[in-house]
């Protein structure tokens, strides 16, 4: 495993450790998107995960921009925990 690899493993790792989403909530809250955006990306996002092309999945993916990569991200830690909450 590479250092890169490594380090990318631990910050995923201690984000999803972190059961305090006031940093993720603040760093979404200060995006300059809408509601509506947010949906459409999280409707996409589940849509394609769900299909069996992962090549289309991945180029949808590597299109997206920072924020939608933010938002996605959020979305994952936040479902995370409340999936652990709820089991």
């Amino acid at each position: 495993m590479t250092e890169q690899n490594l380090q990318l493993d631990n910050s995923v790792i201690a984000t999803l450790k972190n059961k305090d989403h006031s940093a993720l909530s603040e760093k979404l809250d200060s995006m300059a998107c809408t509601h509506t955006d947010i949906i459409e990306l999280l409707a996409q996002y589940q849509a394609l995960s769900e299909q069996e092309d992962d090549e289309r999945f991945d180029n949808w993916y590597d299109g997206l921009c920072k924020s939608q990569l933010d938002v996605l991200k959020a979305f994952e830690v936040m479902r995370a925990h409340f999936e652990q909450e709820h089991q």
